[in-house]
């Protein structure tokens, strides 16, 4: 946990690098897609490279990701370096960026951030999102470890895809299933996501129906006419009014 003392700080080297401040609205414009490409490309820091097989394409595929990796956030500290006041300041004390830019799998530990902001009210679609990437990435995961396994049924990524899909959503028909053991570790995750989305989604669902029954109660109370108080003395009064009234009635028929 950060002091307040480290926080102003912080807050003072921000300033001095990004006076104008297009520094700090480039970095919020472009902080969530980052991320979210480094969920989608999580599956390469998971598989080392050997085990993308002996397939020509696989390992193409792989290089070609990680070196538009590279040249997407060299782009991006190259933009940032450019909108701070120092620029070769900026890069100097940023050395985790230049890392980020020569081995892109170390973005992932960037995109944390995003899986916990998630849990914050209001981000459910960005939350179903982050899901289906995570999916997406235990189907690749599981794919490139079972396609060669002995033993294994799962040969193809449209197989992986169906048993993530059956697996998350808790149905589990068991024609597909992995046999190694780091399929069966993403598996175990892919368990938990279906469980943590099952329990975001309730909950979302829930505090919605909470807040609508609230405003309807809130509505109905603010429409009403209030009821006007009655006193002793207008129950007497109004006695007092019946009684003559009486009275008057008996005098008349006699």
């Amino acid at each position: 946990m950060s002091t307040p003392a480290h926080d102003t700080t912080r807050a003072d080297r921000m300033a001095r690098d990004d006076p104008s401040g297009r520094l700090a609205a480039y970095t919020a414009k472009t902080q969530t897609p980052l991320d979210l490409a480094a969920l989608m490309t999580l599956w390469i820091v998971l598989v080392p490279p050997g085990d993308f097989g002996p397939s020509y394409h696989a390992s193409a595929i792989a290089l070609f990701v990680r070196l538009g990796l590279s040249v997407i956030y060299g782009i991006d500290l190259a933009i940032r370096a450019m909108l701070a006041d120092r620029h070769w300041r900026y890069i100097t004390t940023h050395p985790l960026s230049i890392v980020v830019v020569l081995l892109p799998p170390v973005r992932v530990i960037f995109s944390v951030r995003l899986v916990t902001s998630l849990f914050r009210r209001g981000n459910l679609e960005r939350f179903l999102l982050a899901a289906t990437i995570l999916l997406m990435n235990g189907a690749i995961v599981v794919f490139l470890y079972e396609r060669n396994a002995p033993g294994s049924n799962i040969h193809t990524l449209g197989q992986s895809i169906w048993w993530s899909v059956t697996t998350v959503t808790t149905v589990g028909y068991g024609d597909y299933f992995p046999v190694t053991t780091q399929g069966r570790v993403a598996a175990g995750c892919i368990m938990a996501i279906g469980l943590l989305t099952l329990a975001v989604v309730t909950a979302q669902v829930s505090s919605s129906f909470v807040e609508q029954a609230t405003r309807r109660r809130q509505a109905l109370s603010a429409s009403a006419t209030p009821t006007p108080e009655v006193t002793l003395g207008d129950l007497a009064q109004r006695l007092s009014r019946i009684e003559e009234l009486l009275a008057a009635m008996s005098s008349t028929e006699s």
